[in-house]
């Protein structure tokens, strides 16, 4: 069964982003994307003082939703 969704951090939103949809095997536009954490840069613009944090959520397609007989 494959996963419905899936928690990424990485060091910025979109490097998080492009490697939940690798994972998931999906398109940018077949999911839902919530940004639980944005990264936060540390002191003097240093990268990676708290990593971004986002939940990708896979979109039900029409055909997954059959009506019941």
């Amino acid at each position: 069964m494959k996963k419905k969704f899936i928690e990424v951090e990485a060091k910025t939103t979109q490097e998080a982003i492009r490697i939940a949809l690798e994972k998931l095997k999906v398109k940018k536009e077949d999911v839902e994307i919530k940004i639980l954490r944005e990264e936060n840069k540390g002191l003097f613009g240093m990268d990676g003082a708290e990593p971004a944090k986002i939940k990708v959520i896979i979109k039900k397609k029409p055909d997954d939703c059959k009506p019941k007989s």
